[in-house]
C-alpha cells in the first residue's frame, strides 16, 4: 500500500476530533473542540518550488545530520546505557533526551509523507532503545538513570522541576513533552504503537505524581502542556487532557512562586494564574509553548477564562513584542520578551522561539477563524524559521538578529550558522518544524474549506463527508498567481475560503505594529473556470460558495511587488528608517552584495524605485530587489532575510535609513558599528552599543554587560571602530542592582584610554568622570582621532560592576 493511501486510512480512522473526541473522550465535563479543524499534514503532498526543496533538504540532510550529531555528542549513547544498564558516564546536558525525541518527531512526519525504508528502520531501532531505557513505573529520564552530576538535577525524581532544590527547572517535564509529541507523530505516521506504548506508560506514572492532592508543581520549562493534549487526541484518554490543564492551572501558585525571586517568576510565567495573564512575559520559548496549550484548554474545554487570557496574549505579543521577521525574544541574557516596543535590530530572536509562536498562531485561527493569524504563521514560515537552517540543511542559527556587523559572534560563539550545539533545541525544531508545514495549509469546519497557504502539490480533504482532492499549482513566493484545482467525488456545495494575505491587503501584521508605505499595489483577481467571480471578503479570506465539481479551477491573482514597511514610531530601534518586503518575505541588505561601503552606511531614499527580478543561480533561484540609491556607483542590493548567511560571512541588516543623515546620526552611532570585546564575559558585550534606553540602573528588561563573577578589581571593555573616527565625548549608563539585593554596583572610579601605537594613553578629560545611577555619565575631552577606545572601571570592594549603555560621539 503506498504512504498516500496508508496515511489517508489513518487518518480517517484514529484521528480524534470533533464529535467523536466528545463521544471517546471518558467521564467528566463534556467537551468542544475548535470549530475549524487542520487538515492533517499526512494529506499533503508538495511539489516542486520553493517549499518542495526545503521539504527535500530536510529528508535528504538535515534529519541524518541532527541524528549524526545526536550520534557524535552521546545523546543517543545515553539512551544505549541506560537501557542496557551500564552506569557509564552520562553525556551532555540533562535536557539533551528532548533532542533526540524532536528528531524522531521531525522523522516521523517525513514518514507520513515518504516511503523511506532506511529511515523507518532507523526509527525503529532507536525506539527499542528509548523503550529500554524506560524505568520500571514508566519515569523516562536518562540523566537520572545514569545518575549525571548536574546542576539543574535534584536530589530525586521530579523535585527540581520547579522547586529549585539545587540549581533550577530540570526539564523533566520538558523532555516528557517532546517524548509524547514523538510518539503521537510516530503513530499517526506508521501505526506503530512502540513509541506510543512508551508515552503511556511514562503518561501514567506523571499522572500518579502530579495533581491537585499530590505533587501540585507546574513544569519549568513548558511544552508537556499541548503534548498532553496530543497524547489525549491519540488515545482518547481523558485523564491526559486534565493534567494538561492540572499543569497550566498550577501556574502562579504562590506556595511556588514564594521560593523564587520576583524576576524568575517572570522568567518562568509564573508571576500569576494564567487565566490572569494579559502581557506576554518571560523566556519567549517557553512561553509561546505555553500560549498553544492554553488555546487547547480554551477550544477542547470551552473555557472563556482561558479564551480571554489568549487572546490578550496574542495581542501582546503581535501588536507591541514581535519582530518584523515574526521573531520574538529581546532580551539576549534571558532568551525573554521584552517591554513594549523594545525590538532591538540585534534582538535575540531563537529560532524555536518564532517556531513556539507559529504554534500559538496556528491555534489560534482555528479557534477564530481570522485570515490575521495565518498572515503571522506564513510570515514566521518564510522568514523568523527557515533562516535558522542553511540552504544546505546541515549548519544552523540559534538567534536570528535583523542587524549584525559581520565582526561580533552573535551566534553562540560564531558570526555564522554553525552545525551545532551544546544545547540543540534549534536545529532538532527546525527537523520537525519544516515537514509539518503542509499540515498549516488547509482547514475545514462545517460547510467550509480554507485554502490558508499557497504552495505547489496535492491534498485529500474532507467537508461533510464528502472526499476532495485539490492540486495547487504556483510558483509563490516568487510569484503572485495560484491556480487550485477541485475535484470533490460527487458534486457538493460548500464555501471555499481563501486566505488574502495581509502583505496583498496592505496590512503586513494585525494591530498595526507595521504598516506598509502607500497604496496597495493593485486589486486582488478571483476567477473560477476562468471567469472573474464575485466573493465576499470575511475576517482576511475570499469566500465563494457554490456547488463544486471536478474539474472546477480557481484562479487567484495577487498583486506582488516590492514595498517599504516602517514600524510604529513607539519602536524606537527602527525611527526613520525602512525595511523591504515582496510578498510574504522580509529582506535585507547583505554585505557580500554591497561592498562600497560599510553596510551601516546605506541607506533607502524614499523616492527610490525598487526593482524585483528572478535569479535562478541566486541562492538556488530567488528574487533580487535592486534600489538606484542616490550617491551610489552600484545600486543597493537586497536579498530574502530567510536566505542570508549562504554565500559568506559579513555584516547585514534589514532596516535602512531614509537619508544618509539618519544613518550617521541616529541608527548605527559611531559606537554602535563597533566592534566590541572585553577583559571577560565577552559574548555579552553586544549589550554595550545596542540602542536600547535604560529606564534605570536595575533595568532587568533590556540585555546588560556585567564582569560577574568578578568582585573588586580592574576590569575593562573596549570598542573598535572601522576606522579612524575623531571623538571627543563619551556617556556611559552603570548597571547596578542594589535595589534587588544583587551582586553589583556603580563602580569605585573608571577612566578612558585610547591606544596610541603600542600604548594605551588616558583622553585629557576635563569633566571627571561620574558614577551616578540611574543617568548617563558623561565625560568631554580633548577631540582626537581613535580606532580604539577602552573604558577602565575599578569596582568596588566586593561587587561586581555592569554597563547597559555605553556610547561614543
Amino acid at each position: 500500500m503506498n504512504v498516500w493511501k496508508r496515511s489517508l486510512m489513518r487518518s480517517i480512522g484514529k484521528t480524534i476530533t470533533g464529535v467523536a473526541l466528545m463521544a471517546e473522550a471518558g467521564q467528566g465535563a463534556p467537551l468542544s473542540d475548535y470549530p475549524i479543524q487542520p487538515v492533517d499534514h499526512s494529506q499533503v503532498r508538495i511539489g516542486s518550488g520553493f517549499w518542495g526543496q526545503r521539504i527535500a533538504t530536510n529528508h535528504q540532510r538535515t534529519v541524518w545530520t541532527c541524528f549524526d550529531q545526536c550520534e557524535k555528542t552521546g545523546r543517543i549513547e545515553n539512551f544505549a546505557n541506560a537501557a542496557n544498564q551500564v552506569k557509564r558516564k552520562f553525556k551532555g546536558i540533562p535536557y539533551n533526551d528532548s533532542d533526540v525525541f524532536k528528531v524522531v518527531e521531525g522523522a516521523a512526519y517525513i514518514l507520513a509523507q515518504h516511503e523511506d525504508p532506511k529511515l523507518d528502520n532507523y526509527l525503529d531501532q532507536l525506539i527499542d532503545l528509548i523503550a529500554r531505557a524506560q524505568e520500571p513505573d514508566g519515569y523516562l529520564y536518562t540523566a537520572y538513570t545514569l545518575k549525571a552530576n548536574h546542576a539543574i538535577m535534584g536530589s530525586k525524581p521530579w523535585i527540581n522541576e520547579m522547586t529549585q532544590e539545587k540549581g533550577r527547572d530540570s526539564h523533566e517535564l520538558y523532555n516528557t513533552g517532546h517524548l509524547y509529541e514523538a510518539a503521537v507523530a510516530h503513530y499517526r505516521a506508521t501505526g506503530k504503537r512502540t513509541l506510543l506504548d512508551v508515552a503511556i506508560r511514562s503518561a501514567d506514572h506523571v499522572d500518579r505524581v502530579f495533581g491537585p492532592d499530590r505533587l501540585k508543581l507546574p513544569p519549568g520549562h513548558q511544552v508537556i502542556e499541548l503534548a498532553l493534549v496530543k497524547l489525549f487526541r491519540a488515545t482518547g484518554e481523558r485523564r491526559y487532557l486534565d493534567l494538561s490543564r492540572f499543569f497550566l492551572d498550577a501556574r502562579g501558585n504562590p506556595e511556588i512562586r514564594s521560593k523564587h525571586t520576583w524576576a524568575d517568576d517572570v522568567y518562568f510565567a509564573n508571576h500569576k494564574p494564567v487565566v490572569e495573564q494579559r502581557e506576554a512575559v518571560g523566556h519567549a520559548v517557553r512561553s509561546t509553548y505555553m500560549y498553544a496549550g492554553m488555546a487547547d484548554i480554551a477550544a477542547i474545554m470551552d473555557d472563556d477564562a482561558y479564551r480571554e487570557a489568549v487572546d490578550a496574549l496574542w495581542e501582546s505579543i503581535v501588536h507591541r513584542k514581535m519582530a518584523l521577521t515574526g521573531g520574538l525574544g529581546a532580551v539576549h541574557k534571558t532568551e525573554s520578551l521584552g517591554p513594549d516596543y523594545v525590538i532591538p535590530h540585534d534582538a535575540y530572536n531563537e529560532t524555536c522561539a518564532a517556531i513556539g509562536l507559529a504554534y500559538f498562531a496556528h491555534r489560534m485561527f482555528l479557534l477564530h477563524g481570522d485570515a490575521g493569524y495565518m498572515d503571522v504563521l506564513e510570515r514566521i514560515l518564510y522568514n523568523g524559521s527557515i533562516s535558522g537552517v542553511s540552504l544546505e540543511g546541515d549548519h544552523f542559527f540559534y538567534p536570528n538578529p535583523l542587524y549584525t556587523n559581520g565582526r561580533d559572534r552573535f551566534n553562540h560563539g560564531k558570526n555564522s550558522r554553525q552545525p551545532w550545539f551544546s544545547t540543540s533545541c534549534c536545529p532538532v525544531n527546525i527537523v520537525r518544524f519544516v515537514p509539518s508545514m503542509p499540515g498549516y495549509m488547509y482547514a475545514v469546519s462545517k460547510g467550509a474549506l480554507w485554502a490558508n497557504l499557497f504552495a505547489q502539490g496535492e491534498a485529500r480533504v474532507e467537508v461533510d463527508g464528502t472526499r476532495i482532492a485539490l492540486r495547487q499549482i504556483t510558483d509563490y513566493p516568487w510569484k503572485g498567481d495560484v491556480a487550485l484545482d477541485i475535484a470533490p467525488e460527487r458534486p457538493t456545495r460548500f464555501a471555499l475560503r481563501v486566505r488574502i494575505p495581509g502583505w496583498a491587503r496592505n496590512e503586513p501584521v494585525p494591530g498595526g505594529l507595521y504598516r506598509y508605505v502607500g497604496d496597495a499595489p493593485g486589486d486582488v483577481v478571483l476567477k473560477v473556470n476562468g471567469e472573474p467571480v464575485e466573493f465576499r471578503m470575511d475576517r482576511g479570506y475570499a469566500v465563494v460558495d457554490r456547488e463544486w465539481q471536478r474539474g472546477d479551477r480557481v484562479a487567484l491573482s495577487l498583486p506582488m511587488e516590492p514595498r517599504r514597511v516602517v514600524a510604529r514610531d513607539e519602536v524606537a530601534a527602527a525611527r526613520g528608517q525602512v525595511a523591504v518586503e515582496y510578498g510574504p518575505l522580509v529582506y535585507c541588505a547583505e554585505a557580500v552584495d554591497n561592498a562600497e561601503m560599510p553596510i551601516e552606511a546605506y541607506h533607502l531614499d524614499g523616492d527610490a524605485e525598487l526593482t524585483a527580478q528572478f535569479k535562478p543561480s541566486l541562492l538556488n533561484g530567488a528574487v533580487k530587489i535592486s534600489a538606484e540609491v542616490k550617491g551610489l556607483k552600484q545600486p543597493l542590493t537586497l536579498v530574502p532575510y530567510s536566505l542570508w548567511n549562504n554565500r559568506a560571512e559579513g555584516a547585514m541588516t534589514v532596516w535602512l535609513p531614509t537619508e544618509p543623515k539618519v544613518a550617521s546620526e541616529h541608527t548605527f552611532s559611531m559606537a554602535a558599528r563597533a566592534m566590541t570585546s572585553a577583559s571577560r564575559n565577552e559574548k555579552h558585550t553586544a549589550a554595550l552599543n545596542d540602542g536600547l534606553q535604560p529606564r534605570n540602573s536595575d533595568d532587568h528588561d533590556i540585555p546588560r554587560f556585567t564582569w560577574w563573577d568578578q568582585k573588586g578589581g580592574k576590569a575593562w571593555v573596549q570598542y573598535e571602530l572601522l576606522e579612524p573616527v575623531e571623538v571627543g565625548a563619551a556617556q556611559v549608563y552603570w548597571f547596578d542592582d542594589r535595589p534587588r539585593g544583587g551582586g553589583c554596583r556603580v563602580p569605585a572610579s573608571w577612566r578612558l584610554l585610547y591606544r596610541d601605537g603600542a600604548a594605551w594613553r588616558e583622553v585629557e578629560q576635563s569633566s571627571g568622570y561620574g558614577v551616578e545611577p540611574d543617568q548617563f555619565n558623561r565625560v568631554e575631552f580633548r577631540p582626537i582621532p581613535v580606532t580604539q577606545l577602552r573604558l577602565e572601571v575599578q569596582m568596588q570592594e566586593g561587587f561586581s560592576a555592569g554597563i547597559l549603555e555605553w556610547k561614543v560621539e
